[in-house]
């Protein structure tokens, strides 16, 4: 039987991504996320957990993060879980955990994504991936809050 390695986050930046250019201009970034959990524990107070995750985008996704996402930018991101291994200079085995990701979607309301980190705006009808402007669907007003998940 074939495994399952999916992954998908809902998740703040915690910084600007860091975008980078191998050989055959192959774009890659990579950015921390912030996932916040919020429940309430058997006394009643409100408990939130904060998880860290390294994101790492390549090509095509890894553009469309360095010219659209800034720290506190609002994301899905779905993909796949990859652990890379190597030695430190005193010859210890380190490990990082990265998510791949596959697919991104900017979850930030349309006034507020279209803001870089400048203050200056994206124009009207610009394409992002093949997409025009007025063909994205707006995203719904409701606060994150109020999503059950």
């Amino acid at each position: 039987m074939r495994g399952v390695n999916r992954v998908m986050l809902i998740g703040n930046l915690g910084k600007d991504p860091d975008t980078q250019h191998l050989e055959g201009h192959i774009a890659v970034a990579k950015f921390p996320l912030a996932t916040t959990e919020t429940f309430k524990d058997r006394s009643g107070k409100l408990i939130s957990q904060t998880e860290w995750h390294t994101v790492v985008l390549w090509r095509g996704l890894a553009e469309l993060a360095q010219k659209y996402l800034h720290k506190g930018s609002l994301v899905y991101i779905e993909g796949r879980l990859r652990t890379r291994s190597w030695e430190d200079k005193e010859g210890n085995k380190k490990f990082a955990t990265e998510v791949v990701g596959d697919n991104l979607i900017m979850l930030d309301k349309r006034a507020d994504a279209t803001h870089g980190q400048h203050g200056t705006t994206t124009p009207h009808g610009e394409n992002i991936e093949g997409f025009n402007s007025a063909d994205i669907p707006p995203i719904s007003d409701t606060p994150s809050q109020d999503l059950p998940f």
